[in-house]
């Protein structure tokens, strides 16, 4: 999936890693923005190694952008190639189960504006699908355990339940909109997009 966002990303400009791990934040939220330059630079590689991406010059590194421990050498500016574009719309229109999982989902979602309307909604209905089979085994969970396990345990469960509740109503309406040709209006949906530390108490990654 951070292959899927970098190209993403650098069809809307050529950027250097900081930049780009700057806009990853801005994209995908605070917990994608835990990103490491130990995670992005051997995706940035393998990228370009498959030609899917390319050097496009270097810029000067403020003190800003310098990890701690480098060089304060020029930052490496990266361009998509038209390889890249190719392989970007291939992911883009990609709809199949593992886009319904929560780290996938949300890399998808984040790009919907470039999707087209039949993909968006096969993806939106898988996650409304995979999303209703988590409350209903939390549902099940809670009225078979409820009395075994502590009240902090307990509260926790409900409040997973709670949060996939209000996702299965933000996704039927935003799978009522695309129906109907409107498209998600304002403000409507969730402050932040899924995540599934709210169900499961676990943080997705990126591949």
């Amino acid at each position: 999936m951070l292959e899927f966002a970098i190209l993403g990303l650098l069809t809307e400009s050529a950027m250097h890693g900081y930049e780009l791990r700057k806009e990853l934040g801005t994209k995908l939220g605070p917990i994608r923005a835990a990103i490491s330059y130990g995670t992005l630079y051997p995706t940035l590689k393998r990228l370009q190694l498959a030609g899917w991406i390319a050097q496009a010059g270097e810029t000067p590194a403020t003190a800003e952008e310098v990890p701690a421990l480098t060089s304060r050498r020029g930052r490496i500016v990266y361009k998509i190639t038209a390889e890249g574009k190719e392989r970007f719309a291939e992911l883009l229109a990609h709809a199949g189960p593992e886009t319904y999982d929560d780290a996938a989902f949300n890399v998808h979602f984040a790009f919907f504006a470039r999707t087209d309307r039949a993909t968006r909604l096969r993806i939106l209905e898988g996650r409304r699908r995979k999303v209703e089979e988590r409350r209903e085994g939390l549902r099940n969970l809670l009225a078979r355990a409820s009395e075994r396990i502590d009240a902090y345990t307990l509260e926790l469960q409900r409040h997973g339940l709670d949060a996939c509740e209000r996702e299965v109503r933000w996704l039927e309406e935003l799978i009522a909109s695309e129906r109907s040709g409107r498209g998600p209006g304002r403000p409507s949906g969730p402050p932040n997009l899924p995540s599934s530390a709210d169900s499961t108490g676990g943080e997705p990654g990126l591949s």
